[in-house]
């Protein structure tokens, strides 16, 4: 019981320490620069006491939870030989995390209600849902395939600098032909994938599966799913919006 405690204490420490730097800077501008009070200042000390508490327990939840079942269920799959399952639950584990990514579906509803508003499409809630709901389950097969490429390169043990250059190479041309609508929004795609969701349980994947692996190193193999995530989504969302 003891020392659970004292891990959770730690890691409210470091979240302490880690959002430290955010007041500062808020605290110095507002005061020194702008030279104004800070306004609500007691709503602000209590939304700093939730970031706080919520950080904490979101970090504490993936060193207790997530990253130990990602890892188990990567060396599993290896042990139990069978690389098309592997392949199916890296996509799944893929797609769904991305499915549920709090960003992403901030950022498709943004974009649905801006698209609506430049007259890309209908100005009505069916079309602003539609274009959302497709523009999120985009990013997330992109998503899920990344994960199937990463852990097929995993696998074959492919270096995993040729396949990112090669993807960038497909982004630059696509960009060229790509609607301008589309462009900024294929790249924050990209961003919006690998956030609180996805990261850990796509790391812990990857780590898990190279630690199985006889002959890979963890270090080298077991990282550069996140990168992956992040590229394809910029690729299938401007692939969207060229059809859509």
């Amino acid at each position: 019981m003891r020392r659970p405690l004292l891990r959770f204490l730690r890691t409210t420490a470091n979240s302490v320490r880690d959002l430290a730097p955010i007041a500062i800077v808020i605290i110095f501008f507002q005061s020194f620069v702008l030279q104004q009070p800070i306004p609500n200042i007691g709503e602000i000390i209590v939304g700093y006491v939730f970031v706080v508490v919520g950080l904490t327990f979101f970090i504490y939840g993936l060193e207790m939870g997530l990253f130990p079942i990602g890892e188990s269920m990567a060396f599993a799959f290896a042990r139990k030989g069978n690389v098309m399952w592997l392949l199916i639950f890296a996509f799944a584990l893929g797609f769904g995390t991305t499915v549920a990514e709090p960003a992403l579906i901030a950022v498709s509803r943004k974009a649905a209600q801006i698209a609506a508003e430049g007259g890309v499409i209908d100005a009505t809630d069916a079309a602003i849902k539609q274009y959302a709901q497709g523009l999120k389950y985009t990013v997330a097969f992109a998503v899920g395939l990344a994960a199937v490429i990463g852990v097929f390169r995993i696998i074959k043990g492919w270096p995993v600098q040729w396949i990112i250059i090669g993807g960038y190479i497909l982004v630059v041309l696509m960009t060229t032909i790509a609607p301008e609508e589309i462009i900024g929004i294929a790249y924050d795609s990209g961003g919006v994938t690998t956030s609180t969701i996805t990261v850990p349980l796509m790391t812990a994947l990857g780590i898990g599966l190279a630690s199985s692996i006889k002959g890979r190193n963890p270090m080298i193999d077991g990282f550069g799913l996140i990168a992956l995530a992040s590229l394809t989504p910029i690729i299938f969302v401007m692939a969207y919006g060229m059809i859509y």
